[in-house]
C-alpha cells in the first residue's frame, strides 16, 4: 500500500518521496499489523475449514476472494466495505448469483459480466458491499464442472464458511491490534438527552453541508460519512489551535486549586464547591495524587465520603496543547480537565471558563 509520487520542496523543485503509505492515515505500524493479520487468520481460516470439512480433493478449503478480503479485513478495518457483514454476506450472496448465472448463461464471457454486474447490484441493495464478492461471482460463474458439482451449495460451503471463519478471527485479532472492529461510526449524542446537536457541532459546517460537498464533488468515498464527520471536526480544531498559537495547557490552567481528600465526608466537598462557587473538585490523596473528581451531580449520589461518591477524572498533561480539550469540555458531561504530571499529581486545572477566556482572547486584541 505505497506509492513513489513528486512532492513540491522549499525551492520549488519536485523531489520523490519513497514508499509512502497510499491510504490517509496509514502508518508503517499499520501496515506490519496487516501482515501479521492476514499470516495468521488466513492461515487459521484454511486449518480452520479443513477440520470442517474434512479433506475432499475436490473442493478447495480456501477461495481466492478470502485474499482480498484478508486486505480489507486487516489493512483498512475502518472502511464500510470490510465490516462483517459485507465480508460474509458480499461473498455469499455474490456466489449465488455467480452459480445462479453459470446455470442459465452457457457463454463464459458473457457469464461473467453478468456476474459481477449481478453481484454489484445485489450487494448494493442489500447493504453488504464488499469488492472481493465480484471475485467471488466470477468463480462460481466460470469455475466449471468442479463448482457445478456442489451446486447452490459452493456459495455457502467453503464461500460462506471461509467468509464467516476469517471474519471471526479478524474480530479476535483486532481486539489486540489497537482498531475497533467490527467500526461503529457513532455519530456525537447530545450528553443531555436532548435534540439539540452537542455544542461542538452548533458552529461550523452540519450535516447538509457535508451533502452538499459530496454532490459538488460527484464521487463516493470509502469512509463512513460519521466518521467524515469527525475528521472534518478535528481539521478544525487543528486549524483553529493554529491559529491561536497553540497555548499549551500549562498556560491558561487555574493552579491555586481548592482540592478535597479521598477521606473528606460529602458535607464538607458540599461546602467548599458552594463557597468557592465551582463545579469540579480535585479528588486526592495525601500525597496530591489524583483519585478522581467530584461535582455537585455526584453529591447527589448516595454516601458518607468522598470517595464512595467521586467520579473518575479526565486528565491532560501540562504540554498537552489546550485546543485539544474542546471536545471534552463541549459534551455537556464534563466542566473541567485536571492538569497532572507524571507521576499523576494534580498541578493545575482547564476549566470551561479557562478555555472560553483563551479563545476570546484574539478577539479582544482585535477590538483594541
Amino acid at each position: 500500500m505505497t506509492s513513489v509520487s513528486p512532492q513540491p520542496s522549499a525551492d520549488g523543485r519536485s523531489r520523490l518521496r519513497l514508499f509512502v503509505p497510499i491510504l490517509a492515515g496509514a502508518t508503517w505500524r499499520d501496515r506490519l499489523v496487516a501482515c501479521l493479520g492476514a499470516l495468521v487468520c488466513v492461515g487459521a481460516t484454511g486449518l480452520i475449514s479443513s477440520l470442517l470439512l474434512g479433506h475432499d480433493p475436490h473442493l478447495p478449503l480456501l477461495v481466492a476472494p478470502m485474499g482480498a478480503s484478508a486486505l480489507l479485513l486487516f489493512a483498512i478495518p475502518s472502511s464500510p466495505l470490510a465490516q462483517p457483514w459485507p465480508i460474509v454476506g458480499g461473498n455469499t450472496v455474490s456466489a449465488l448469483i455467480g452459480l445462479a448465472v453459470s446455470r442459465y448463461v452457457p457463454e463464459p464471457a458473457i457469464a461473467a459480466g453478468f456476474a459481477v454486474a449481478l453481484a454489484i447490484a445485489a450487494m448494493s441493495l442489500l447493504r453488504c458491499l464488499h469488492p472481493p464478492g465480484g471475485a467471488a461471482a466470477l468463480t462460481a460463474a466460470l469455475g466449471g464442472p468442479a463448482v457445478a458439482a456442489y451446486g447452490l451449495g459452493f456459495a455457502f460451503v467453503p464461500v460462506g464458511l471461509n467468509a464467516l471463519v476469517l471474519t471471526l478471527l479478524g474480530v479476535a485479532f483486532h481486539r489486540f491490534s489497537s482498531h475497533s472492529y467490527p467500526h461503529r461510526a457513532a455519530p456525537a449524542a447530545n450528553a443531555h438527552g436532548t435534540k439539540d446537536p452537542p455544542s461542538i457541532n452548533r458552529v461550523g459546517f452540519n450535516e447538509a453541508d457535508i451533502d452538499a460537498a459530496l454532490g459538488d464533488l460527484g464521487e463516493a468515498f470509502d469512509i463512513d460519512r460519521t466518521d467524515l464527520d469527525k475528521l472534518l471536526r478535528r481539521v478544525e480544531q487543528h486549524a483553529l489551535g493554529r491559529s491561536h498559537g497553540q497555548p499549551l495547557c500549562a498556560d491558561i490552567m487555574s493552579r491555586d486549586l481548592i482540592k478535597v481528600d479521598q477521606h473528606d465526608d460529602v458535607e464538607t466537598a458540599r461546602r467548599l464547591l458552594l463557597d468557592h462557587a465551582i463545579r469540579t473538585l480535585p479528588v486526592v490523596d495525601r500525597d496530591n495524587r489524583l483519585l478522581g473528581t467530584l461535582g455537585l451531580r455526584e453529591l447527589a449520589r448516595p454516601g458518607q465520603r468522598v470517595r464512595d461518591v467521586m467520579s473518575a477524572a479526565v486528565v491532560a498533561q501540562p504540554q498537552e496543547p489546550a485546543i485539544d480539550l474542546i471536545p471534552t469540555l463541549t459534551d455537556g458531561r464534563h466542566h473541567a480537565v485536571v492538569v497532572v504530571d507524571r507521576q499523576e499529581r494534580v498541578i493545575g486545572l482547564v476549566s470551561q471558563s479557562d478555555l472560553l477566556g483563551m479563545l476570546l482572547s484574539p478577539l479582544r486584541r482585535e477590538a483594541a
